[in-house]
């Protein structure tokens, strides 16, 4: 592995912040189910596929983020691939809109974080995605709006995920905002903000950009399943 993020699933589970949420079966890893869906071979040898393929699934899908594109393992179908564009933060965001109240999400927030990411489609979002980091927030009369937060935390780096608006309030600079209180977090604990974005998705690229990320690579994301559940 040339660089940590060429791996991030494999990368996270390893790294000492992450660890504690891997669950091993034989040469495959996954993150605790709940959590996230990532699942990673080390090394992807006829067995390890083959111990990925056995890995529980209660989520329905394991979801695998690689440079290089794996062999789908038999006994699973892939149902979903894309090319993800690999972005680090080259400097501080900059964010010009203020006024902006933001709020630190939590436990109490689980349900209506899920709702919204549901709701909007962020990528995998489950009942505990939320513990992975930090989330912050942008309520209104009591009511969700806006969200971001913090997923794989390979050693030295830390990705921004699970950001989202409400159809209702898009267009009010609440993504821009949560992204940069963030990233400045992550900046202040000394580690790289990164993040993924569907690379055909140019609306999402080019907030990112205009936040101060740049693109490092294309990663290719698949999401695997039993036969019978994508059927």
């Amino acid at each position: 592995m040339s660089h940590p993020l060429d791996r991030p699933v494999l990368s996270a589970l390893r790294g000492a912040r992450q660890a504690s949420l891997a669950i091993t079966t034989g040469a495959a890893m996954r993150f605790q189910p709940g959590y996230a869906a990532f699942a990673v071979c080390p090394d992807p040898t006829p067995q390890a596929l083959a111990d990925l393929a056995q890995l529980d699934m209660p989520e329905g899908v394991l979801i695998t983020v690689e440079a290089e594109v794996q062999p789908v393992p038999q006994g699973l179908v892939s149902v979903k691939a894309a090319v993800l564009a690999q972005m680090v933060l080259s400097a501080p965001a900059q964010f010009s809109k203020t006024g902006i109240a933001v709020e630190p999400l939590g436990e109490a927030d689980a349900a209506d974080m899920l709702a919204l990411a549901t709701l909007t489609e962020p990528g995998p979002f489950y009942a505990m995605t939320h513990r992975l980091g930090d989330f912050v927030g942008v309520r209104h009369d009591g009511r969700l709006l806006a969200m971001a937060g913090e997923r794989m935390k390979p050693d030295g780096f830390t990705e921004v995920s699970g950001v989202c608006v409400h159809p209702d309030a898009r267009s009010r600079g609440y993504a821009g905002a949560l992204i940069k209180v963030v990233t400045d977090r992550i900046l202040a604990r000394g580690e790289q903000a990164f993040l993924h974005s569907y690379a055909d998705n140019a609306g999402a690229m080019g907030l990112y950009r205009a936040l101060g990320f740049v693109e490092r690579a294309r990663v290719n994301m698949q999401v695997l399943a039993k036969p019978e559940v994508s059927a």
